[in-house]
């Protein structure tokens, strides 16, 4: 599933391309694609409209336009945004066409994605909690956030309305990165666990989007290139290796029926005083 590496790539790649121009022709194939409304009004609240910003919240894209509306797309877990593929498949849920020639395609294997198109962005993305690569998203409020559970670190990790934008791989990587078992209890981990954790997730946030995502499975970049994240990760996907830091085998476990892979000597669920 792309997450926020992902999503912010996109939405960087994109931008030059979107930003500025008006959709000439939309067609959407799928009627399921749509929440909220019909394909019809999609293409009627889009057609003759510019694109004013491109923007994220999470794992959601959102398409600012001039008539004050927003489209959000979130790609779930196989979903694409390509850039003028060659070709338009039978994973292709919808296509956009652009003022400047270009055309969009939301490809989508699974068919799990969705989009909206909304008078106002915030009736659909108010309930996510903060960006953790926003200054204000401190270690004091990961901290307060959350020691109002007694979940699983790694369950509480993947909650959007914790934490925005986090998924499966990255919170692997930095509870791994803090030396925290995914299983250790929210309300349980020291103000130090909690200042480390803070770091690593925005360390490992940032080192993603450096490497334009992680391409692990079927997420791609608009232009069709893969992203080389997971080219550093230490355990995400990588269940039965070796461990890099101290050569015992990771392990895969169930959160939240989520396959879960940490180190059990680096990341022990009794903390080592």
């Amino acid at each position: 599933m792309p997450e926020l590496p992902e999503v912010e790539t996109i939405k960087n790649e994109l931008a030059p391309w979107v930003v500025g121009q008006s959709f000439t022709k939309v067609t959407i194939s799928d009627a399921r694609l749509v929440c909220g409304g019909s394909t019809q009004g999609v293409r009627r609240g889009l057609v003759g409209h510019k694109v004013e910003s491109l923007g994220r919240r999470g794992k959601y894209l959102i398409f600012h336009l001039s008539n004050g509306r927003s489209l959000i797309i979130h790609l779930r877990m196989t979903g694409s945004l390509l850039l003028n593929p060659e070709g338009v498949d039978r994973y292709a849920r919808a296509v956009f066409h652009l003022s400047n020639g270009h055309r969009l395609v939301f490809r989508d294997r699974r068919r799990l994605g969705v989009m909206w198109l909304v008078d106002d962005a915030d009736t659909v993305v108010c309930k996510l909690g903060p960006e953790p690569l926003d200054k204000s998203f401190t270690a004091a409020v990961l901290r307060k956030r959350l020691s109002r559970h007694h979940i699983p670190i790694k369950a509480a990790l993947l909650d959007q309305h914790i934490i925005a934008g986090i998924g499966n791989m990255y919170a692997d990587e930095a509870l791994f990165a803090a030396r925290i078992h995914p299983l250790r209890k929210t309300d349980d981990l020291s103000s130090a666990e909690v200042r480390t954790l803070h770091n690593c997730i925005r360390k490992i946030l940032r080192a993603a989007i450096g490497s334009k995502g992680a391409s692990v499975d079927t997420y791609v970049r608009p232009e069709g290139e893969p992203g080389t994240a997971h080219f550093d990760f230490k355990v995400a996907h990588k269940g039965g290796e070796p461990c890099p830091v101290c050569d015992s085998t990771i392990e895969r476990v169930a959160v939240q029926n989520r396959g879960t892979c940490f180190c059990p000597r680096c990341q022990p669920l009794v903390p080592v005083l």
